[in-house]
């Protein structure tokens, strides 16, 4: 027969036709429904810009577990993170507007002294800028406008320290508050001396000097000898604080809000009583991957009415062997 002859060079231009179409065809039909890598609504994949503001002094041990805990969530999230930071409250501000100005997709703020930053996060809001809030401002960020916060409730930490001052006999307390105006340290010494049964004193020191704090605490020890339990509101003044109780040739004990490496071992070794951690790296994370979700799936941790909760949680010399090798790689 002569038809299979004839048809050959026509069978064989086909099948190449099909080989060399065949990827362009599928190609074309991967794309006409969305993957399970597009971004929500349908869009496309892509890095979103993050900016996190925040009060900590630089080179401050908690601040950089804060900012650890937000670079392993944009790595994680694939967000280009920017960190900033002032301890002015002004300077703060300039920051948020600065952001707003480079307009970032969200904005992760503290609120150390939230009528300072009113008005920066309501320009946010105005453009678009979904703001959040952690560490400080558990009682202002609903009505400072912010989505949602994360951290510890500063006057529940603070009960529960009294209520622990307490238990261990104490009967005079002596408050370490390193920032005027500070509303998270202030609302900690407060909760302290509303559920401790015996005496808070208040001590209001520079926390920039460290000198010059850990001569305030020692000039308070020896004007107040009784004074048997000094509470510090970070680490970096718990050290500082042992020192000030040595030279005042005071029996008093030391604890403290807040944790690092180094306030670790003094704990381990006594020198430290115990610690009240509210977990930095947990805080600057879930901020950044809380921006990331709300841009990507639409969601509001907390339901945006209800902060979420960091801490406090207690490491004594009884446990703290199980958060030790946290703390060595600067995660807690």
């Amino acid at each position: 027969m002569t038809t299979p002859r004839a048809t050959a060079p026509a069978v064989l231009a086909a099948v190449c036709c099909l080989l060399l179409l065949g990827p362009l065809l599928a190609g074309c039909t991967a794309g006409a429904s969305p993957g399970p890598d597009s971004g929500a609504a349908g869009r496309a994949p892509g890095r979103i810009k993050v900016v996190m503001i925040t009060h900590g002094a630089e080179g401050d041990v908690f601040w950089e577990r804060v900012r650890r805990g937000a670079e392993a969530a944009a790595a994680k999230d694939r967000v280009d993170l920017t960190y900033a930071s002032d301890a002015d409250a002004a300077g703060q501000a300039r920051l948020v507007r600065d952001a707003i100005r480079d307009k970032a997709d969200g904005i992760a703020v503290t609120l150390a002294k939230p009528r300072a930053m009113a008005e920066p996060v309501a320009e946010a809001r105005a453009a678009g800028i979904p703001v959040v809030g952690l560490n400080s401002g558990i009682d202002a960020w609903r009505s400072a406008g912010l989505l949602e916060h994360f951290g510890q409730d500063e006057s529940l930490a603070g009960r529960a320290v009294g209520d622990r001052l307490d238990d261990l006999g104490a009967e005079h307390a002596l408050c370490v508050i390193h920032e005027r105006g500070n509303i998270a340290l202030e609302a900690r010494c407060a909760g302290v001396k509303k559920t401790f049964a015996g005496r808070t004193e208040m001590l209001y020191v520079d926390g920039t000097d460290m000198d010059a704090m850990t001569a305030a605490v020692t000039a308070a020890l020896r004007r107040s000898p009784d004074v048997d339990e000094v509470i510090t509101n970070g680490a970096q003044f718990a050290l500082a604080a042992v020192t000030s109780v040595k030279r005042a040739g005071s029996g008093a004990r030391v604890a403290t809000f807040d944790l690092t490496g180094e306030l670790v071992e003094a704990v381990r070794d006594g020198r430290v009583q115990f610690a009240v951690d509210q977990q930095p790296y947990l805080q600057g994370y879930l901020a950044v991957d809380a921006l990331w979700l709300h841009e990507t799936n639409g969601n509001v941790s907390g339901g945006g009415v209800a902060p979420v909760l960091t801490g406090p949680a207690f490491v004594t010399k009884a446990d703290v062997a199980s958060v030790a090798r946290f703390a060595a790689n600067g995660t807690r």
